[in-house]
């Protein structure tokens, strides 16, 4: 495999696609998320993420998340780049993403490990391990700020090591790893705070962004991504602004709002979501109030659907 090439398509942005749940059972509503797939590769996106946390990865069974995989793979056909979020401990990260790559998933993203006690060999080692058990590419996850950017660099010159996803808002240290990673390594820098954060982590030298937006409003997502491309400022402060109380409204209650402000966006614009699973529960009634008034502002919506 070309890995150095893997690494340019995530120059990109990477849509984190949501799993809809029946509200009566909260089972996987697959017809659902068919609909999503087809939705954002009819609206353009190159690379999807199954199993991010937009795609509630902690709230599916392995067995599930295995499933999900398969089918966006399934449901994408090659129209699109798809990668998939593996987890949990190294030899179940390994299950993982084998059966990714048995399905016909293009890559992984190895997701942040959520042990309450890691140290920095530790996390060398976890990361690793998994990248070279696996034959498609990896992208990592890298948000715990405890960590110190020497955990990337020592994992620099694996040639299977295609991505950070780097979700630690400080701009002084991203562009200070970013610029102390070898240029012969294969890593792509992927602003992993979404929309928000991306036009300031582009001018650190991050080369896409990932997005749970794009399950509602694809087209200020992709805007804003070529605004950046063409160095159009007026363009990404203007479309900046117009995302920024939605992604403010996913960051309350310490993000706790992250999924269910999507889920209730495609709900109130009628496309499927469903519900959310535990331990992330319904909106807030004042908040699906907000949600509303910037639907409508972004003139999705009409006053007389509330």
């Amino acid at each position: 495999m070309d890995y150095a090439s893997f690494s340019e398509k995530l120059a990109a942005v990477s849509a984190i696609n949501i799993v809809p749940f029946h509200c009566e059972t909260k089972d996987i509503n697959w017809e659902g998320l068919e609909e999503n797939i087809n939705f954002l590769i009819k609206h353009g996106l190159k690379v999807i993420v199954s199993n991010g946390n937009t795609g509630e990865f902690y709230g599916l069974p392995l067995a599930e998340a295995k499933e999900v995989t398969k089918k966006v793979v399934e449901i994408v056909d090659g129209r699109a780049t798809v990668i998939a979020g593996i987890g949990y401990s190294v030899g179940t990260a390994i299950e993982l993403g084998k059966a990714a790559q048995r399905d016909g998933a293009d890559g992984v993203m190895i997701h942040q490990p959520i042990h309450p006690y890691i140290t920095e060999d530790g996390a060398v080692d976890y990361f690793k391990n998994i990248i070279n058990e696996l034959d498609i590419p990896s992208v990592i996850y890298f948000k715990n700020p405890n960590l110190s950017d020497d955990v990337i660099h020592r994992l620099a010159p694996l040639e299977k090591f295609a991505g950070v996803k780097y979700a630690i808002n400080d701009l002084q240290r991203l562009t200070k790893a970013i610029r102390q990673t070898p240029k012969s390594s294969n890593i792509a820098w992927i602003c992993g705070t979404a929309e928000k954060w991306a036009p300031f982590f582009h001018h650190s030298g991050t080369v896409g962004f990932t997005s749970g937006l794009v399950n509602v409003n694809p087209e200020k997502s992709l805007v804003l991504f070529d605004a950046l491309q063409e160095g159009d400022q007026q363009l990404v402060w203007d479309i900046w602004e117009e995302i920024l109380p939605f992604e403010n409204l996913r960051a309350k209650y310490n993000d706790g709002n992250n999924v269910v402000v999507i889920k209730e966006a495609m709900e109130q614009l009628g496309l499927t979501a469903g519900i959310t699973r535990e331990p992330v529960g319904p909106l807030h009634e004042n908040d699906k109030k907000e949600l509303f008034t910037i639907l409508n502002k972004w003139s999705k919506i009409s006053k007389t659907q509330a």
